[in-house]
């Protein structure tokens, strides 16, 4: 991994076993990182940014006038989010095994006496797995016959930059954690994307083709994410 200076714009280059060269612009910041296959020149990837310059710089203006959320610190008040709706935060400190649950429009953190921030977030990141986990099973029994592509493995990990990834060769699809806080219908978007990727692994025209034919909705999902902006979900 290295950086390179491009006119005005810095990159970080990842050289992959990719077959073709690919940008992103990543949270919080936009800053761009490019994969590209091993072999890659320089002198292609400057050719690359130059020529792509304007959505670069068009996507790193977006991420630049978003404003940053403050930090949680899981306590009372706070306002937290669950398949798309803003929960108050109601922080319970009392004897006996931590756990969560939702209330009339709240969540509520039960844990014991003397708990950190960083353990009161296990309790709340643990419950947001449970909670995924009791969904995926129908969500891909519902899914892999329209897609055609039937998981060998499925997982949820945190991830910063992704909300799924999928390793054709051991048929694994990995889901993140965060999505718990989105609409179910951006959940259900990531499983099909991701079991289309089990046909495609590239995102070509063949594979948005085939995310077409399972799931002609995808576009709103796929938007919702993309513009990142629970608040204004949850109001709208």
């Amino acid at each position: 991994m290295r950086q390179l200076l491009i006119d005005d714009i810095l990159a970080e280059v990842v050289r992959k076993p990719v077959r073709q060269l690919r940008l992103s612009i990543l949270p919080p910041q936009g800053s761009l990182r490019i994969t590209v296959p091993a072999g890659t020149t320089e002198a292609t990837i400057r050719e690359v940014v130059r020529r792509k310059q304007s959505w670069i710089r068009k996507h790193q203006a977006a991420f630049q006038q978003r404003v940053p959320a403050a930090p949680l610190r899981y306590e009372t008040g706070e306002t937290h989010y669950y398949q798309g709706q803003a929960l108050r935060l109601c922080v319970h400190k009392q004897t006996g095994r931590a756990r969560v649950s939702l209330l009339a429009g709240e969540l509520h953190l039960h844990v014991p006496l003397g708990a950190t921030e960083e353990q009161r977030a296990q309790v709340v990141a643990k419950w947001r797995r449970t909670q995924l986990q009791a969904q995926l099973p129908a969500l891909l029994a519902k899914w892999e016959p329209v897609v055609g592509a039937q998981a060998a493995a499925w997982g949820i990990k945190q991830m910063k930059t992704r909300w799924g990834t999928c390793s054709i060769r051991a048929r694994r699809i990995w889901l993140s954690l965060e999505l718990s806080q989105w609409p179910p219908a951006c959940l259900e978007y990531v499983v099909v994307h991701e079991l289309t990727h089990l046909h495609e692994r590239l995102h070509n025209a063949r594979f948005w083709h085939l995310l077409e034919q399972a799931m002609p909705e995808w576009r709103h999902p796929h938007q919702t994410l993309r513009r990142g902006k629970l608040g204004a979900l949850a109001e709208a």
